[in-house]
């Protein structure tokens, strides 16, 4: 008989569900959102919590449905060829080649850029990031001890000045968001663009890698049916949801109100840092970015030991330390090209990993309605791989995307998928996927009955 959960271990795991999807790096991606998208901030925030807080949620759902291992168990239901391509070029992208430089340039662009003169920034940045990553690295290699002092202690003061200054700012606001400019990207359909901006956190990516660790904490406690397990994951995860939620708003509004003392920013970092300094003035900004930097080498420490972890499983005649070693020289090398490139460079990989990890998300929480059948898998994602490719394709750079070939087949492309035109082409070929693959596994059981 499955076990009942009491309401300290439903705080427990939606504690844990929060501190595995929270990071610093998420403050700077819906403040800079604000920004942009001024009198839309609304509509816009509301696509952003979409794909920051509820498809992520989903996907740990997913995993708990599935009675899946992991990631690669789970993408195996595909093919074992697509769940390595998949499994790798994931972590890769929640690690070293993305999510763990970015660590180390958010930290340095809310607590070191400040107190560096203009001429000094690229040598400052390769310094902070040597240290940054000597630190994560020499943590990495035995992380137990460092982890969980870090949790227990910064993390709540973390949020405990994150708290203080959204109270602050609703107090006390710069302005409202009546009349404020709006960057063209926003100005029409905010939703979908704000929806697309999610992809940033990279928590549904997150939430496939991760996941198990929720799944795994729920089994510990007693609870052993994946319905159950998803039932107790969704109670558990309810005041997470409404926390982060309400967090993502206010940093989106509090972003846009900036816009009545500031200019537009290049990142939600610079931001983040002038809206403090404004409230809070040098005490605050030292402060923040004392916090910033020591949460950022915590979560940077957990990803070079998640995917160390996973491709010492992946390809095990390579040792656990070795991919320390090579996570943690790629992450600084990748951190020193900036924030804001490392943003960009990173715009094609979403676009083409995310509607991949939706859609298989999707598939494996509607699964028990038809049997785990791996036809509506292969069906659902081969049409959604084709036109995740084209996402990323036109995500790519101006010399890549607008050759005229190109150009011209995307165009063509957006004129016949609805919501092409905003980056979500891919939903219709999915859905269709899903349907044809459906009709296939009931024919197929028909047949075998018959």
């Amino acid at each position: 008989m499955t076990r009942k959960l009491s309401l300290s271990s439903y705080i427990t795991v939606g504690s844990l569900l929060f501190g595995l999807f929270f990071g610093a790096g998420n403050l700077i991606f819906p403040v800079h959102m604000g920004q942009a998208a001024g009198s839309n901030t609304l509509p816009a925030t509301l696509g952003f919590i979409l794909t920051g807080v509820g498809l992520p949620f989903l996907g740990v759902v997913a995993i708990g449905i599935s009675n899946s291992s992991g990631l690669f168990d789970l993408a195996s239901r595909v093919s074992p060829s697509f769940a390595l391509f998949f499994t790798v070029a994931l972590y890769l992208t929640i690690g070293p080649f993305f999510a763990l430089p970015r660590t180390a340039t958010v930290s340095f662009e809310i607590g070191i850029k400040p107190f560096i003169p203009e001429g000094y920034l690229t040598v400052g940045l390769f310094v902070f990031t040597l240290i940054f990553f000597l630190l994560a690295w020499l943590l990495s290699l035995n992380p137990a001890k460092i982890m969980v002092w870090v949790g227990k202690v910064l993390n709540p003061l973390f949020l405990v000045f994150l708290a203080l200054l959204i109270i602050t700012a609703f107090f006390n606001p710069m302005g409202t968001t009546a009349n404020l400019p709006v960057q063209p990207e926003y100005a029409q359909g905010a939703f979908f663009q704000g929806f697309i901006e999610g992809y940033n956190t990279m928590d549904v990516l997150a939430s496939l890698a991760f996941g198990i660790i929720i799944v795994n904490a729920i089994q510990q406690l007693g609870v052993t049916k994946p319905g159950d397990i998803a039932k107790d994951t969704i109670k558990s995860g309810i005041v997470t949801i409404f926390l982060m939620s309400v967090i993502y708003g206010s940093l989106a509004f509090l972003g846009a109100r900036s816009l009545n003392r500031f200019a537009l920013s290049e990142n939600g970092g610079i931001a983040l840092t002038d809206i403090t300094t404004y409230y809070f003035g040098e005490i605050g900004k030292v402060l923040l970015a004392i916090i910033v930097t020591v949460a950022c080498l915590k979560t940077a420490i957990g990803l070079i030991t998640a995917c160390s972890e996973t491709f010492a499983e992946l390809f095990p005649s390579i040792s656990y330390r070795k991919f320390v070693h090579v996570f943690s020289l790629l992450g600084m090398g990748i951190a020193n090209v900036g924030l804001t490139s490392i943003i960009k460079i990173s715009i094609p990989v979403l676009m083409f990993l995310y509607p991949l990890a939706i859609t298989l998300v999707v598939i494996t929480f509607l699964s028990p309605l038809y049997h785990h059948q791996k036809i509506v898998y292969q069906s659902a994602i081969g049409f959604t791989f084709i036109f995740a490719v084209l996402e990323g394709i036109k995500s790519l750079p101006a010399a890549i995307s607008e050759h005229p070939v190109i150009h011209q087949v995307t165009q063509f492309i957006d004129s016949l998928l609805p919501f092409s035109a905003v980056q979500m082409g891919w939903i219709l070929p999915a859905l269709i996927g899903l349907a044809v693959g459906w009709i296939i596994s009931l024919a197929t059981a028909e047949k075998t009955t018959g």
